[in-house]
């Protein structure tokens, strides 16, 4: 049983800061009682945070209600910030104890519960383990879920966030570039025809036979790199093959416009999954006339293509669709 405890359970000593601040709050409370519960609360939230930060979670004391002295005033409260997720409540118990008290006041609005023991020298401490959601004042320790779930949870929680935030931002964009609709000849304002953006003479063979008999679809858009000079205009391609339905192979080029020899130094292409993440980059050096990127979507995904120079950064985002 012992190698259970200790894979379910953590143990270590309570920051030093963390009790700095503690016995801070305690001193300006009215009440003895009203002390004790700050002290607790305080070393409990202290304690959360250098576990978490430890496991790799980013989070924000400033944030949390439980380290501002009017608020742990007013209510009995140890929540803990995390970036981007939510407020976690660490609630104290005292060795030997068989529930875990959580007041009405903080029974929602929180994404989680975590039972955090405190030694009886108020220096060391132990996470029990975590609920989700209470519907009760007091909740037994034995109902507690363990703390590998609680970093599973809190992982999945992440990625949830990352993905609505990303959708949420396509959604929002109203150039989103429906892909399959360029084989239907339907082409979104500001895709025009490669030669209108480079002209004939700087189609290459390659287009030409790409083009032919109308085995593949092209379409640019011009991109403005820089805030005020012309040179940093640059023509983004994308290409797509005869239709299929299951899977569609698509090449993404970037091309100087027509005028110009080489790409700027140092530009970067990517393409992006729908979380936001580079999944394939090229880099142009100092004498690229183009750069290039092949890749294969499913019908129904979505993915995006980024432009970076310098501080300039554009994004554009495609569904195959």
């Amino acid at each position: 049983m012992s190698k259970i405890i200790n894979v379910l359970t953590f143990s270590a000593p309570i920051p030093v800061d963390g009790r700095h601040r503690a016995e801070e709050l305690r001193r300006q409370q009215a009440t003895q009682a009203k002390s004790e519960q700050v002290y607790l609360n305080t070393l409990s939230v202290s304690f959360v945070n250098y576990y978490l930060c430890c496991m790799g979670f980013e989070t924000d004391l400033n944030k949390s209600d439980s380290w501002n002295v009017i608020q742990q005033t007013l209510m009995d409260i140890a929540d803990l910030s995390l970036k981007n997720l939510g407020l976690l409540e660490c609630r104290p118990v005292l060795e030997d104890a068989q529930f875990v008290y959580v007041p009405p006041e903080v029974q929602s609005n929180r994404i989680g519960y975590v039972a955090v023991q405190i030694s009886k020298s108020f220096r060391e401490a132990k996470l029990l383990g975590f609920v989700k959601q209470v519907q009760t004042d007091l909740l037994p320790i034995n109902q507690l879920q363990p703390l590998d779930s609680l970093l599973e949870y809190l992982e999945e929680l992440s990625q949830l966030r990352i993905a609505e935030t990303t959708n949420n931002s396509l959604d929002s964009n109203q150039s989103l570039v429906k892909l399959k609709q360029w084989l239907e000849n339907i082409f979104e304002a500001g895709w025009q025809e490669i030669e209108t953006l480079l002209g004939t003479q700087s189609v290459n063979q390659a287009w030409s036979l790409r083009s032919s008999n109308g085995a593949f679809i092209s379409r640019g858009k011009l991109i403005n790199l820089g805030k005020v000079l012309k040179d940093r205009e640059v023509v983004l391609v994308v290409t797509l093959p005869p239709d299929n339905e299951q899977e569609i192979d698509i090449i993404v080029e970037v091309h100087p416009t027509n005028g110009q020899d080489y790409l700027p130094p140092n530009l970067h292409l990517m393409v992006l999954d729908f979380q936001g993440t580079s999944v394939m980059e090229a880099q142009t050096r100092s004498s690229n006339k183009n750069i290039q990127l092949e890749f294969s979507c499913e019908v129904g995904e979505r993915f995006s293509v980024k432009l970076t120079l310098e501080d300039i950064s554009i994004t554009e985002n495609f569904i195959i669709c």
